[in-house]
């Protein structure tokens, strides 16, 4: 199970955002500037108390539903070796849209110590189209390469609808039974959108011991309620300056939302 990875209490996952890597639309031919900034926010998560970081290549829009290109896997690779030389904090890879195979192959390439998958096990109706889980071939892959990598899988991911089962109690089981996730994110419908309290506490009932973090809409007016029955949460939005999800890491927000997952039990 990850809870090991981050310690007691509620968990605080940071969100570094990356800026556009090679090959995507809005891409400025600047690898430099990326890796700085990575690595700069990295930093202030760690300063103002975060227990760990999870890096995205957000700045990739529009994303695929398959395999990302050979250059932003390469990117991806140098940007978190990046955070992982500028922090001792665990280290996790979100592969958009969907690519647990190139993210697992970064994850061993750099010893971070867990990936997100967003639709792990089942299909999911996305705007970028269908995205089919992967379980089979990504926890094979892990096995055949001896890799001690972490898999945290959403359980109805945002910007999606279910295509078949929506129960998201059953859905959460399945995962984690048959498709040997080793931790749970249950989201709001889109990135910086509250998650539902009452879906948490629905996957909590449906696996009690699973570790269970929340995956969007974090802030600090609704996080008593949210993180009720979560082990911690994953943000980013709320953690920018001004709330703005474009914009840079605020070391005062990050500090002010730290304090309070301190105080939870």
């Amino acid at each position: 199970m990850a809870r090991e990875l981050f310690g007691p209490g509620k968990v605080l996952i940071g969100v570094v955002h990356l800026l556009p890597l090679p090959g995507s639309p809005r891409w400025n031919g600047n690898l430099k500037s990326v890796l700085n900034r990575a690595r700069v926010e990295a930093g202030i998560l760690q300063d103002g108390g975060a227990h760990g970081i999870i890096i995205e290549n957000f700045g990739d829009t529009p994303f695929r539903t398959g395999r990302v290109e050979p250059e932003t896997v390469a990117a991806m690779t140098l940007a978190v070796e990046q955070v992982r030389n500028a922090v001792p904090l665990p280290v996790g890879i979100n592969m958009l849209r969907n690519d647990a195979v190139s993210a697992l192959a970064v994850a061993i390439a750099t010893g971070a110590e867990f990936i997100r998958v967003n639709v792990h096990y089942g299909v999911m109706a996305t705007d970028e189209g269908l995205v089919e889980g992967e379980a089979y071939e990504t926890t094979r892959r892990r096995r055949s390469l001896n890799a001690d990598v972490r898999i945290l899988a959403d359980v109805l991911v945002k910007h999606a609808a279910p295509v078949g089962q929506s129960d998201i109690g059953l859905i959460a089981q399945e995962t984690t039974r048959r498709a040997l996730a080793d931790g749970l994110i249950v989201s709001g419908p889109a990135t910086g959108q509250p998650t539902n309290s009452f879906d948490v506490s629905v996957v909590r009932r449906a696996v009690p011991d699973g570790f269970l973090l929340v995956g969007s809409g974090i802030n600090e007016s609704n996080v008593w309620r949210i993180l009720e029955h979560a082990d911690g949460a994953i943000v980013g939005t709320s953690l920018k300056r001004e709330g703005i999800v474009a914009n840079p890491v605020d070391p005062e927000r990050v500090r002010r939302l730290a304090d309070i997952f301190a105080s939870l039990v």
